[in-house]
C-alpha cells in the first residue's frame, strides 16, 4: 500500500510520526496550542478523497475514527474538528483537531492563527505515546 509513498516535506517538518495503520500514516501535528492529528494514506500521488476507491474510502474513515477516538481520550475538547482541506498541502491528508472554549483560537479555525509553539520534548513524547497505546500501536 506504500509503495512510492513520501510525506509531504511541510507536514514532515510540522508534525511527528505517531504510528502507521493500514492506510493512513498518523502524525502528531507539533503545535502545543491544539491536540491535533493528520492522517495522511500512505499512497503516491493523492489529493481528493475520491482518488481512493470505494475500499480505501471506507478503510480512512474508519481509521479517522480510530485516531479521533484516541485524540479525545487523551485531550480534553468540546469538539473534534476534522477537515480535508489540501490548500496548502496537495497531498491527501485529514486533520483531526481537538477544540475546546478558550483556546489560541476559538471559536475560530486553527489554521493560520498565528505562528506554531512546538511541544517541549517531554510533552510531546507522551502526547505521541499515549495516543499509540490507544491506537493499539505503542
Amino acid at each position: 500500500m506504500s509503495e512510492g509513498f513520501a510525506l509531504d516535506p511541510q507536514l514532515a517538518r510540522e508534525s511527528v510520526f505517531v504510528a502507521d495503520r493500514v492506510l493512513c500514516r498518523v502524525l502528531l501535528m507539533d503545535d502545543a496550542r491544539f491536540p491535533w492529528l493528520v492522517l495522511v494514506p500512505r499512497r503516491a500521488g493523492l489529493v481528493e478523497l475520491f482518488d481512493l476507491d470505494a475500499r480505501e474510502r471506507t478503510l480512512l474513515f474508519d481509521e479517522l475514527e480510530q485516531a479521533a477516538r484516541a485524540l479525545r481520550s487523551v485531550a480534553s475538547s468540546a469538539k473534534l474538528n476534522v477537515g480535508a482541506l489540501g490548500n496548502v498541502v496537495r497531498q491527501l491528508h485529514v486533520h483531526v483537531v481537538a477544540r475546546r472554549e478558550g483556546d489560541a483560537a476559538w471559536p475560530g479555525p486553527v489554521w493560520g492563527h498565528g505562528p506554531r509553539r512546538p511541544y517541549d520534548e517531554s510533552a510531546r513524547a507522551t502526547r505521541v505515546s499515549a495516543i499509540a497505546a490507544r491506537l493499539g500501536t505503542g
